[in-house]
């Protein structure tokens, strides 16, 4: 199997701790930083935290190629580019469990079909709404959409800043990481590629 696609082949869903277990585990981490989890400010901490945790890793219960198994053969002959660009991104370091927070920035040239494009923001969603890294992030955003829309070429790029290093071990901020793959002809063909950083980099419209 290529590795690059293994992460959209079916899995067994993983047992899920109970939620009364989450929140014991919240209230040890309180103990172990040193506050005490009875005390009048702490007290619902734990089934906020849970509640929170269900938010930031809503993707795993979630299918990410069966958001874009829906696509349009009707597009008037289109054959051109379709990029979403500054697509917000908030996703959280599996290393640390602290935020990443960036934008995406995702394109694609089709062949034939295409799919509704808010589906590009939610695959997007889904994935960052687990535990990452940027490279896979970045990885699996354009290898689903080059396996399930099959077009002649994707591109995707990710701007983000890491908390893990901003606020914390090298204290770093200001700092931005840059990931991209590409594939197909975003990959093989210079003018393509060109056209996708030149629209990368076009003046954005105002704020409608």
């Amino acid at each position: 199997m290529d590795m690059r696609v293994a992460h959209l082949q079916p899995k067994a869903p993983r047992k899920r701790p109970s939620r009364e277990a989450a929140e014991t585990a919240v209230r040890t981490l309180i103990e172990w930083a040193g506050d005490d989890p009875d005390r009048e400010g702490l007290l619902a901490t734990p089934d906020r935290v849970v509640s929170a945790y269900e938010e930031f890793y809503a993707g795993y219960t979630e299918n990410p190629v069966a958001i874009l198994e829906r696509t349009f053969e009707e597009t008037a002959g289109y054959d051109e580019i379709v990029m979403l660009r500054d697509i917000r991104l908030e996703s959280h370091c599996e290393h640390h469990m602290v935020p990443i927070i960036g934008r995406a920035h995702v394109a694609y040239l089709p062949e034939g079909r295409v799919v509704g494009i808010s589906k590009l923001a939610r695959l997007v969603e889904i994935y960052a709404k687990r535990l990452q890294i940027q490279e896979v992030l970045t990885a699996q955003i354009a290898d689903t959409i080059n396996e399930v829309l099959k077009p002649k070429g994707v591109a995707v790029i990710i701007e983000a800043a890491h908390q893990c290093m901003t606020t914390r071990g090298i204290k770093k901020p200001g700092v931005v990481t840059i990931t991209s793959r590409m594939t197909g002809c975003f990959r093989t063909d210079p003018s393509t590629r060109a056209e996708f950083m030149t629209m990368l980099t076009a003046r954005p419209l105002d704020a409608a």
